[in-house]
Order: C-alpha cells, then sequence, then structure tokens
C-alpha cells in the first residue's frame, strides 16, 4: 500500500512514517506542502493522503477539493490539529474518507488508516461523538462558515494580504474581498481586524 503522507511539520513525517512502518507492505511518500502533494499525487498515484489542513500556501481544504477533482476515488484521511467536529464534518463534506486529530492514540491512527484502505470511512471517536451531538450557540460559531471561509479567516490570521490570499486560492481579489465581507457579516463583525483577531482565537492559524 503506497502512502503520502501531506505536512509541513517534519517531525509530524518523521512519526507518522515510524508509525506506519508497523504496517506489513507500507510505501511511504512525503511532501510539505500543496503543491509538492499535487506533483506527488500525479506521478505516484498513492493508496492513501494523509492530509494535514494547516499547510502553508494551498491550504488543506482546497488541496483536499483539488485532490478530488483530479481522482474522484482519491483515498483522503486528514490529520488535523483540530478535534472540533465542525472541521470533520467539512472535510467529509469535501471527500475526505477520515478523520483523526493529532491528539488521537497511535493506534486509531493505524486502525483509520487500515479502514480507509478498505474504502470505509473512519472519524476518531472522540470527534464522531461531537459529530452526533453538535449544537452550536457560540456567538461566532465555526459551524455557520463554509471551508473556503475558514481557509480565508486562516490565512488572514497568518498576516496575509487579500491579494495574496487570492494569488494563494488561485481566484481573483474581488472574490477574496467580496466572501471576507459575506464572512464578516455571518459573524457579525465589521472590520477585517475583527476577521484576524477571531481567527487567532478560534485557533485557525497555525
Amino acid at each position: 500500500m503506497k502512502i503520502l503522507i501531506v505536512d509541513d511539520h517534519a517531525i509530524v513525517r518523521t512519526g507518522l512514517r515510524r508509525l506506519l512502518g508497523m504496517l506489513p507492505n507500507i510505501e511511504l511518500e512525503e511532501a510539505e506542502d500543496g503543491r509538492a502533494a499535487l506533483a506527488m499525487y500525479r506521478a505516484a498515484r498513492p493508496d492513501i493522503v494523509i492530509l494535514d489542513m494547516n499547510l502553508p500556501g494551498i491550504g488543506g481544504f482546497e488541496l483536499l477539493r483539488r485532490f478530488i477533482v483530479m481522482d474522484a476515488t482519491a483515498r483522503v484521511l486528514v490529520f488535523s490539529m483540530h478535534a472540533e467536529a465542525v472541521y470533520a464534518s467539512r472535510a467529509l463534506e469535501n471527500g475526505a474518507l477520515g478523520y483523526v486529530s493529532k491528539n488521537a492514540p497511535p493506534e486509531e491512527v493505524l486502525t483509520a488508516v487500515q479502514e480507509i484502505s478498505k474504502g470505509a470511512r473512519y472519524i476518531e471517536s472522540e470527534i464522531a461523538r461531537g459529530l452526533v451531538l453538535k449544537t452550536s450557540s457560540a456567538p461566532h460559531s465555526l459551524a455557520q462558515l463554509t471551508e473556503r471561509d475558514l481557509e480565508i479567516m486562516r490565512l488572514l490570521g497568518e498576516g496575509q494580504s487579500l491579494g495574496e490570499i487570492a494569488e494563494a486560492l488561485g481566484v481573483g481579489y474581488k472574490t477574496i474581498a467580496n466572501t471576507s465581507s459575506q464572512i464578516k457579516s455571518k459573524l457579525g463583525v465589521g472590520r477585517t481586524a475583527d476577521l484576524i483577531r477571531l481567527s487567532i482565537e478560534m485557533g485557525l492559524t497555525r
């Protein structure tokens, strides 16, 4: 089984290599950013992609979308620092077969990989319970935001301008500006500085 690990932290990739090495007949590839991951996917056609959501440049949600466009049968396991149910929900809606947080025990990561290799879905048990019980009462809930909204907020929180975000996501400046205005409306704020603050408070930044 060929697995592509996509994460910008070398220590995470190394840890996953050691963990996945416990499985039989494993061939591992790795990429530290979205562009390298897309090129490697085209060349190697891995059986599974283990994908971090907080990547420099092309973010995780956008990269997930591109994998699915490139290959409708792509099997993607999201491996993220975010343990909130809303992230898992967005990832599954956009084609991921599984979602595990970086707080999950090693054996659960291995179980997720094995299940996804069979074409089954797998969600970390704690997050799965959150999906079942999900309620949204917070005034700045992430639940009302789309995956593109979350990506724009993340990039704003990391200090990128609207122009830089447009370039990173491959869309026009006006599209990003309009979406930014819609996010402000959804969250009840009036300034881009407020979106940056909320991005940091919500833990969206890397």
